[in-house]
């Protein structure tokens, strides 16, 4: 925190926060701090007890909080300087998260399934919402952003993230605990925004990303020009498509934009330095990410993007390993064949993530809808992600509550045996018929359609017209046709055997 760049101030402050109506991170020690004058004593009063310090000589002060029972009646917290002091209320105590990624993360409650429903039943005072309002640095990370923390009410959750309520309401009636979330998302925007430069410098295999920087804005005039030359026609193009949307009762598609150039979302690391480094050291219990669709172009890139994102993260939250939960992007478009679209490829780079211990992917093949990149039933995407949450922070038994993913293939009497994981006492189909979407290659690199059946935690692949199948793949498709399920009736991850190049991934399209 005190590498940060400080505003200059006379008297103590907090940064946005830590405000009234906030929710503290239970059983754990819980940060708070501030500016005050250099060297000007700060006591922060909360629940019958007083904590002291002193700023620094850059005027830096901070506290740490004991751990604490959950608890969900408000109760003040007091900070006092040698010259002001600041009083929060209703602040309680109990599981806060950070919800993040692009649109379908910032999708908003009203634009979802039985909005007007959800809405009304949304009294939730344990629950506490902040949103960071939308902010872009380039010049390093921010020590504050705008946003303040309400209580969640039919007047507050209207616009709030969908996932990430929806994630909360579940975890809150399921662990019986006070909720706090924290929304910071950003649509249309690459994973690559959301990291401290730090983690691109440090990583040579992240080196592309600010290389292609550096061309993009070599580029800028050239593309610029062009753009507002185009700007018309998609100007009119776009009003078509919208009212098409409106009139069918869905969003209007996003307005045209030119992706690219300084000052702008598009920038490496703008967007962690203005809407993520103010959020730390923030006591969390976990992270909960929703992006990806920005990526498809470039999956292999973003499998080691990721991987950085969570660690960097995780390093900003001063080393701590906090539960990242991810969802796998959806099924999308009807093209049950195998594409090159690069969408099976980026769900991949997804489940790399299982790599890093306290990680888990929400699976969601089957919930997407096939025509529109945002999917308004956001409902079972959080609650898969709750379920998700409590196998990795609330002890519940992975095998429950994360979906079925692939742990070993052997090859045996002319078929291939893929054994699963999490499978909640044994696979089965969703619904009635035979198991689909898995396709199977000998030799030759040519995909068929597989004969698949299950056998407890695995399932047996073959084809009737080969002898040496080698590789096997599953929902392998940008829409595929797949059931395959756990006990628990959660659908089991796309994956492939093989590693055969099927997409030029890095070079294509950065930007």
């Amino acid at each position: 925190m005190f590498g940060l760049a400080f505003p200059v101030t006379a008297e103590v402050s907090l940064p946005a926060i830590i405000g009234s109506n906030m929710a503290l991170q239970a059983d754990k020690p819980v940060p708070i701090w501030g500016r005050a004058e250099p060297q000007e004593t700060v006591r922060v009063h909360f629940r019958d007890r007083e904590y002291l310090t002193v700023a620094n000589a850059d005027g830096a002060w901070e506290v740490t909080l004991p751990a604490m029972t959950a608890d969900g009646n408000g109760a003040e917290l007091k900070v006092v300087g040698e010259t002001n002091e600041l009083i929060l209320t209703n602040v309680i105590v109990g599981e806060v998260w950070l919800c993040s990624g692009q649109s379908n993360m910032g999708w908003r409650v009203e634009q979802s399934d039985d909005a007007e429903r959800e809405i009304a039943a949304a009294q939730y005072p344990s629950i506490r919402l902040f949103t960071v309002k939308r902010a872009i640095a380039e010049d390093g990370p921010q020590w504050d952003c705008a946003g303040e923390w309400v209580e969640c009410s039919p007047a507050t959750v209207g616009k709030f993230s969908a996932a990430g309520y929806f994630m909360g309401r579940d975890l809150h009636q399921t662990l019986e605990r006070p909720v706090g979330l924290i929304h910071s998302s950003w649509g249309g925007t690459k994973a690559k925004v959301w990291l401290p430069r730090e983690a691109i410098d440090s990583r040579p295999e992240l080196q592309v990303i600010a290389e292609a920087w550096d061309r993009e804005l070599a580029d800028y005039p050239r593309a610029k020009a062009e753009f507002d030359a185009a700007l018309p026609q998609m100007e009119a193009e776009w009003e078509e498509r919208a009212t098409a949307a409106r009139a069918a009762g869905k969003a209007p598609p996003a307005t045209p934009r030119l992706r690219t150039g300084p000052h702008s979302q598009y920038v490496p690391t703008a967007l962690y330095n203005a809407m993520i480094a103010p959020l730390a050291p923030f006591a969390l219990r976990g992270f909960f990410w929703y992006q990806g669709e920005s990526d498809v172009g470039a999956p292999q890139l973003y499998a080691e993007t990721l991987v950085a994102l969570v660690q960097s993260w995780r390093a900003a939250w001063r080393g701590q390993t906090m539960p990242f939960v991810c969802v796998q992007l959806p099924n999308l478009y009807r093209q049950p064949e195998p594409t090159r679209s690069g969408w099976p490829e980026l769900r991949e780079a997804q489940l790399k993530l299982r790599q890093l211990p306290g990680t888990a992917l929400v699976v969601t093949i089957d919930i997407g809808e096939p025509g529109d990149i945002h999917p308004t039933q956001k409902q079972p995407v959080g609650r898969r992600a709750a379920l998700a949450a409590q196998g990795l922070a609330y002890g519940a038994d992975p095998a429950e509550v994360f979906s079925p993913q692939p742990t070993a293939t052997i090859r045996r009497d002319q078929a291939v045996r893929i054994e699963f994981k999490h499978t909640a006492g044994g696979l089965r189909v969703s619904g009635s018929g035979a198991v689909t979407g898995f396709e199977v290659a000998d030799a030759d690199r040519v995909f068929r359609p597989g004969r698949a059946r299950i056998e407890g935690d695995a399932v047996i692949v073959s084809h009737p017209d080969m002898t040496d199948p080698v590789a096997v793949r599953y929902a392998w498709a940008d829409n595929p046709e797949c059931n395959l399920v756990s006990g628990s009736g959660l659908p089991a991850t796309p994956f492939r055997t093989d590693d055969w190049s099927t997409l030029a991934t890095v070079a294509h399209e950065l930007r």
